[in-house]
């Protein structure tokens, strides 16, 4: 009895130590949206240096908290916060659709500038099908395809879409992500819940006309098989689409948090959600994991441990068990932490927190992507302090993703430390990659002592830099005595380099 007490106390030391170890590979990933001005811009009639000192302080805050993705919305509404040939410039940026900046920039092109500078990556947010919010066609560009094609939109609950229905929508969807991939340096192409409209009561989605001239095949009565067909068309064109271009830029989707309740089907969730996302939103999240035509997944996990019809302790078990090996970042709601309106435990206390605890239990889960920015500008409950002293204090990098097949990173060359007078600086050789895929980042660790230590540690990472030089007077204000030095370099892949042998320097 007292040996298998013993074995039980041995087990459970090291199981709460594994989770206590912070994870050098973890997806931080937070959204910006700019629909409706929900996070950037904060208003329509901002000028663009305005814009731009916003977006700065919005990277800033990030990166104090070891954030190391941003989510950003590009294309809110069949619109563009990009140079575009295509679509027309997003009002929700300049407060009418079509006109450009004041002061011309590309909001984009300085974001990814600004992002990668503080070795942040940017996943573009395309929303596939919505046009508008509303009924009002009068806020769309004269110049918006809706004015030069009708046939391919619908109307439905007071807004517009594109027909999923039609091989045309599928084919211009491809031409705007082509377009964005090929112009600009993404690291990922993201979508979120919103394939078919969130169903309105008593309305049925109008694609008869699209059903009947078009079934490819699926019977009068497999209108259902037919939707989701439509979208999966989509979704593997545009993987096919992205990988041609640029094979490591990543494609991920954020869907709504339950695919089926068990209810409907055996290998759905213990839930009991009004929505879901094969019956309504026709996205067959299970089948683009199987078959790898999506390289991650981000379930909107927005509801309370404990929640009666849809319980976050349920539905990030099942996730982990039904994410067929393609990485798994957790969806979370930052927004909600201390609303008036949202339930108790969102307002006592840190349910986020609560959250991250509970997602350690489950090795599959990768990392999480928190909606919205405005909860760290806002520090709801607490936040930031909670990431920045504990689930945050070090830095991560971005995982591996498991659905590429990636190429190593070269590895930095003669790493050395330059003296000029009472400064020193650390340096190695820049890193040329060939094929287009670049270095992201370099990762610079320091040791205590004259050895090398343990490179899985992240406590270990005093610097990622894009720069072959750093300055060791920023490391003297925060270490004392001898340190040995490595970097390695971080490829667009991911893939992290053989380490360079260290140097040793006191500080």
């Amino acid at each position: 009895m007292q040996k298998t007490i013993f074995t039980l106390l041995i087990f459970t030391t090291l199981f709460s130590t594994l989770l206590a170890q912070p994870k050098k590979r973890e997806m931080r990933a937070v959204w910006i949206a700019t629909v409706a001005n929900i996070d950037w811009p904060s208003q329509r009639n901002l000028t663009p240096k305005a814009q731009r000192e916003e977006m700065r302080k919005i990277l800033d805050e990030l990166a104090k908290n070891n954030i190391n993705a941003i989510v950003l919305q590009i294309r809110p509404t069949a619109d563009a916060f990009y140079t575009s040939t295509l679509e027309p410039w997003s009002h929700w940026l300049t407060g009418k659709q079509g006109v450009r900046p004041a002061e011309f920039y590309d909001p984009l092109q300085f974001v990814i500038e600004e992002a990668h500078k503080r070795c942040i990556e940017v996943h573009v947010w395309l929303n596939p099908y919505r046009v508008t919010n509303s009924d009002n066609l009068d806020i769309l560009s004269k110049n918006h395809l809706y004015y030069k094609n009708k046939e391919l939109f619908l109307k439905y609950g007071g807004k517009y879409y594109f027909d999923p229905g039609l091989d045309e929508t599928r084919e211009f969807l491809n031409r705007v992500v082509e377009d964005v991939v090929e112009r600009y340096d993404i690291d990922a192409v993201h979508f979120d819940d919103y394939f078919y409209p969130y169903r309105v009561k008593n309305e049925e989605f109008p694609d008869d006309k699209s059903f009947k001239n078009n079934p490819r095949g699926f019977a009068p009565n497999q209108k259902d098989d037919w939707r989701r067909n439509n979208v999966n068309l989509v979704i593997a064109e545009l993987q096919h689409t992205i990988k041609s271009i640029k094979p490591w830029v990543e494609f991920g989707v954020s869907p709504f948090g339950v695919w089926r309740n068990d209810s409907v089907d055996p290998r759905g969730s213990a839930t009991r959600a009004g929505v879901q996302n094969y019956d309504d939103l026709y996205a067959d999240i299970l089948k683009w994991l199987k078959e790898g035509t999506i390289d991650y997944v981000v379930p909107q996990l927005y509801w309370e441990i404990g929640k009666k019809v849809a319980d976050y302790e349920i539905l990030v078990k099942w996730w982990s068990e039904n994410s067929f090996g393609k990485n798994l970042y957790i969806g979370l709601y930052a927004s909600q932490l201390g609303e008036a309106k949202a339930p108790a435990a969102w307002r006592k206390g840190n349910e986020l927190a609560r959250q991250l605890n509970m997602n350690k239990q489950y090795s599959q889960v990768d990392g999480a992507v928190f909606f919205s920015a405005k909860g760290f500008m806002q520090n709801k409950q607490g936040l930031n302090d909670s990431l920045q002293n504990n689930y945050y204090k070090y830095p991560a990098l971005c995982p591996v993703n498991r659905n590429i097949v990636g190429e190593p990173s070269a590895q930095p060359q003669n790493i050395r430390i330059l003296k000029d007078g009472d400064n020193a600086y650390l340096l190695w050789d820049n890193v040329e990659e060939e094929g287009g895929c670049k270095i992201a980042y370099y990762v610079v660790y320091a040791f205590k002592g004259k050895k090398v230590g343990n490179l899985d540690d992240p406590a270990a990472i005093v610097a990622r830099t894009t720069e072959n030089c750093l300055d060791l007077r920023e490391l003297e204000k925060r270490f004392k005595g001898n340190y040995t030095f490595v970097v390695t370099a971080l490829n667009r892949y991911k893939h992290e380099s053989i380490p360079t042998y260290g140097v040793t320097r006191k500080l």
